[in-house]
């Protein structure tokens, strides 16, 4: 029997495939490529790209797959495989599994990039002793995954988890769904990015105008460097932001009562000043009750956890 399934981590600054060892959430070999916000026809070529590299890397025959999962940043119809909305990446109504279909010669399956990573979380990481919890994952926007009884929580139109749009300032700032106030215009990267672009504007120095002069964009490990270099502004932007996310994160707590909460990403990743802040404030805010039960760790798989839990995908 053939264990092996490509995961595709499609986010919003980087595609990540891998071969994937379906048996034991191992994974063979993976290949990378930057995204922009470009058009729908650019990513799927990036995609397609990506994943013959994966392929080449790994030495694996394309006869030994049996199946391609891919977790898109967006919102997603799992059925027909389309990719419906994705703000971050400039793609609406994209069918990722016809093209990739057509392309590979695979069976497909699409599901939504967080939601994703919450499967291999479950399967093979943080969460594998843990039958409630919920996964958040913040980067270049905000999204959540969420597990019931030892099974992922679609939601009735399947787009349950969007922790990144609930609303935490009514009429607030507009946020990339067309909506305002939502809490990814105010604790994800890009959010954090728009916060030190406009200190900037305004004629506040900082050592993240290096950054941007290399490589046009902020990276997490850029916003990392800065702190440990004691630059002002990008202090207060990531804890302007981590003010924010731990409201979300205790309403979570006080709403849902997890086990569990497994935070990931790029930020939680590279910047651990962001994380202990963010933990700190999330129990000081969240009902005692409530907060004592609840643990709250990393991921487990990191990188990783998005393309595994793609891979296990064709599971169902």
């Amino acid at each position: 029997m053939n264990n092996y399934s490509i995961g595709i981590d499609l986010g919003g600054t980087k595609i990540l495939a891998g071969i994937v060892d379906t048996e034991n959430g191992t994974v063979i070999e993976t290949a990378k490529k930057r995204t922009k916000k470009l058009e729908a026809d650019f990513i799927v070529q990036r995609i397609i790209e990506t994943v013959e590299k994966a392929i080449c890397k790994a030495q694996v025959p394309i006869s030994q797959i049996s199946s391609i999962g891919i977790g898109a940043a967006g919102q997603v119809d799992r059925e027909n495989g389309v990719l419906l909305a994705a703000p971050n990446l400039n793609c609406f109504d994209v069918e990722l599994k016809r093209i990739l279909e057509e392309h590979f010669n695979i069976p497909t399956f699409v599901g939504n990039d967080v939601e994703v990573a919450t499967l291999g979380e479950m399967k093979f990481g943080s969460g594998v002793d843990y039958n409630n919890f919920v996964c958040v994952f913040v980067g270049t926007g905000i999204g959540s995954g969420i597990v019931y009884d030892g099974k992922h929580l679609k939601g009735a139109t399947g787009t349950a988890g969007e922790i990144g749009h609930i609303i935490v300032d009514s009429g607030g700032r507009l946020c990339g769904c067309g909506g305002h106030g939502c809490l990814e215009a105010y604790a994800s990267r890009s959010a954090i990015e728009k916060k030190i672009l406009g200190s900037m504007k305004k004629g506040h120095k900082s050592i993240i105008a290096e950054s941007i002069k290399d490589s046009g964009v902020i990276r997490s490990s850029d916003l990392a460097d800065a702190l440990d270099a004691g630059d002002e502004i990008v202090l207060n932007a990531i804890t302007e932001a981590s003010e924010y996310l731990s409201s979300g994160l205790a309403s979570v707590i006080n709403f849902y009562n997890p086990e569990l909460i497994i935070l990931g990403g790029g930020l939680m990743e590279a910047i651990d000043f962001f994380y202990d802040l963010t933990v700190k404030k999330t129990f000081a805010k969240a009902l005692a009750v409530p907060a004592e039960k609840t643990k709250i760790v990393k991921t487990q798989l990191k990188d990783f956890s998005g393309i595994i839990g793609a891979a296990m995908l064709h599971q169902g």
